[in-house]
This record gives C-alpha cells, structure tokens and sequence, in this order.
C-alpha cells in the first residue's frame, strides 16, 4: 500500500489497536494477516515527515518512498490497481 497524508500513521506502532466493528477481526488481526501476505507500505516521505514519525518505530513492513520508488515498486504488472 502507498500510504500518503493521516494514513502514513498506519505503519506506526499501536495504531492498530481497536475494533473496527462488532464481529469483525480487531485491526490488529488484520494488519497480521496482511504482513503474513507479504503486504507492504511505501509512504509518501512528505508526508512521513510532517507527521515526525520515528523511522525506528516503524513496523517491519513500512519504509519511506516516493512516488518514483512507488512506480519501481509495482513494476511492469499490466494488471495494478490505484485508488486514491
């Protein structure tokens, strides 16, 4: 996932930590699952920067890219998605 603006919160710890809603998986759960996927968060730098995130507390699978290691990152895959 490219995560820019409040969503770069997400590769922090302890954001996580709640119940999306009754009977659902706690975000916790799911943000497990993903890492187990072999899912990825590439964060706008930017706006990594304004929010002073410490690099060190990052989770295993975040790091700061721009949108150039963004596009390295999906590679020649004819069939990638973007929503923003």
């Amino acid at each position: 996932m490219f995560l820019t603006k409040e969503a770069v919160r997400i590769a922090g710890p302890g954001f996580w930590h709640a119940i999306a809603c009754d009977g659902c998986p706690t975000l916790d759960d799911l943000m497990g699952r993903f890492e187990q996927a072999g899912g990825r968060f590439l964060m706008y730098p930017i706006c990594f920067d304004a929010h002073k995130i410490d690099k060190g507390n990052l989770l295993s699978n975040a790091e700061p890219g721009r949108t150039f290691a963004m596009w390295n990152w999906i590679g020649d895959d004819g069939a990638t998605t973007f929503s923003y």
